[in-house]
């Protein structure tokens, strides 16, 4: 095997070196933010310089600090006491952690409310945390950086749901453009006199107002906020979704239009139950949708995309540098996971280059999973053996990644699952496997076998990686492999079998292995 680094090879092929070493990135180690919204306050620490955010801790106080502001134009008292008592531990958390000075911003109540100001020195005075009261256009494109975190290069509309304001941002290329707030939190309608016609009216006038500014349409939506990620799980469960990761859910406009129309006849308790969704945040779950309902409506989006990237993770962006933005998220953060828990970092890149003949004709979108794979085809090592394929797939669709898609993710799992394991049938995941097609399982199984042979071919020595290579003519269906005289040796009985494997699974007429002289 090839036991060299990433950081010491020299060819880094279509995606770079790795950056997750690099001082400007090592700087980002360990960065701990604050959020003080009108409906919760949370603390998130991202942990290591991958360009997907790992969260190191991350914990959420529902306190309702924009809770009866529309009538008394005040900050919740009581969501003052507890926001305080939160902060307070916070703060005393991120110096036990040995963290910089917290980033702490303030969204719309703060902003909004009479007693902000004083409540904000108050946290300054009491805690020792600087808080940043932020408008809502500023509010607006830290969501969208956060967006931008995990869809580098992302076209569409983002809109960004908290308790006291929604605010839309555009994105085209990657930049963040135009940025618009509004009134339309779920917190302003639970008391608003009127009832439903009241809220429509509302919601109608404000939206109206949103599209003097922002008038994208037919573009695909990104959805950012609790609210929306509550809606989104209530519609797995409605079309009984086998994979419960929110960030990256598709969904279409028809189908948001039924589930909320699902949400509106079904007993709120129960729904909440099944779903797994805090009481506070289902209180504000029908409010949220009225207003969904609307913007879908205005903005008639070709796409939704759920993203469990917003304030926070677009704080963390504003860090990067540019280098590192503009990295692929999902390939650098499967770099960093090699380095770290894989038994010989580095041979994930000798691997990649190993099957890519049996992906010749792939695509980009295709190769990032395959080189994706092939780094992370080792770190779950320490799993028990009876376990380990099921360990692979488990953690590659649930995995905290961003720039990866549900059917990717399933690629992906479906590809370290067959990494360790010949068939996948009877490992319980069967459900997902329909998340892609037939010709699609059977890519995943040849890379996972490919990947499962390939590991057995290669000396420790890094000058020795051209020890093997694989030819394969996907019209003639031929599958050659070239062995050096000093590779020969691997070529044992196990090896053979893989080996004889991935022919059956590629359906290989033409099976050789040659030997070059001596």
């Amino acid at each position: 095997m090839d036991g060299q680094g990433d950081s010491a090879q020299s060819d880094w092929g279509p995606f770079g070196r790795p950056l997750f070493d690099d001082p400007q990135a090592r700087r980002l180690s360990r960065v701990g933010v604050v959020d003080i919204g009108s409906n919760s306050v949370r603390l998130v620490v991202f942990d290591g310089a991958a360009r997907s955010p790992a969260y190191f801790y991350n914990e959420k106080i529902m306190c309702g600090l924009g809770a009866g502001m529309p009538e008394t134009g005040r900050l919740n008292p009581e969501g003052k006491e507890r926001a305080l008592a939160a902060l307070a531990r916070f703060n005393t958390l991120a110096r036990g952690m040995d963290l910089p000075p917290l980033t702490t911003v303030a969204t719309a109540a703060m902003r909004e409310a009479e007693d902000g100001p004083a409540f904000r020195a108050e946290i300054e005075q009491k805690t020792g945390l600087k808080v940043w009261v932020i408008d809502g256009e500023e509010e607006a494109r830290l969501s969208a950086q956060g967006v931008l975190l995990g869809w580098p290069g992302a076209n569409g509309l983002i809109c960004d749901i908290g308790g006291s304001s929604m605010e839309l941002a555009e994105l085209s290329g990657g930049q963040v453009g135009r940025r618009v707030t509004s009134p339309l939190g779920p917190l302003r309608f639970k008391d608003l006199e009127g009832g439903k016609k009241a809220r429509e009216k509302h919601i109608r006038k404000s939206m109206a107002k949103l599209t003097e500014k922002i008038d994208t349409t037919g573009s695909r939506l990104f959805l950012v906020g609790g609210s929306w990620r509550a809606i989104a799980r209530i519609d797995m469960e409605r079309r009984n979704y086998p994979l419960h990761v929110l960030h990256e859910y598709r969904m279409d406009t028809a189908a948001v239009e039924e589930t909320l129309k699902f949400i509106e006849r079904s007993d709120l308790e129960t729904l909440r139950n099944a779903c797994s969704i805090s009481a506070a945040r289902m209180s504000l779950v029908p409010y949220a949708s009225e207003v969904l309902g609307v913007l879908l409506e205005t903005y008639q989006p070709s796409e939704i995309a759920i993203s469990s990237y917003g304030i926070r993770e677009g704080l963390l962006y504003e860090q990067m540098p540019q280098m590192l933005r503009d990295r692929d998220p999902l390939v650098e953060a499967c770099r960093f996971s090699e380095a770290k828990d894989a038994r010989l970092p580095g041979f994930g890149k000798t691997l990649y280059k190993f099957v890519l003949p049996l992906f010749a004709k792939s695509g980009e979108a295709r190769l990032r999973i395959v080189k994706a794979a092939c780094l992370l085809h080792d770190v779950s090592w320490r799993a028990h053996p009876d376990y380990r394929a099921q360990t692979c797939f488990d953690n590659a669709t649930r995995a905290n990644l961003g720039g990866l898609d549900h059917p990717e993710r399933v690629f992906l799992g479906l590809a370290l699952l067959h990494r360790y394991k010949n068939k996948r049938e009877g490992t319980g995941f069967e459900d997902f496997y329909s998340l892609i097609d037939e010709a699609e399982q059977r890519e995943a199984e040849v890379l996972g076998k490919a990947m499962r042979f390939g590991s057995m071919l290669w000396m420790s020595d890094a000058k020795k990686e051209d020890g093997a290579d694989l030819d394969w003519n996907p019209e003639t269906r031929s599958l050659v492999l070239n062995l050096t005289a000093e590779a020969a040796p691997l070529y044992g009985e196990v090896a053979e079998a893989r080996f004889n494997s991935l022919a059956r699974a590629l359906d290989a007429e033409e099976v050789r292995v040659e030997l070059a002289p001596a």
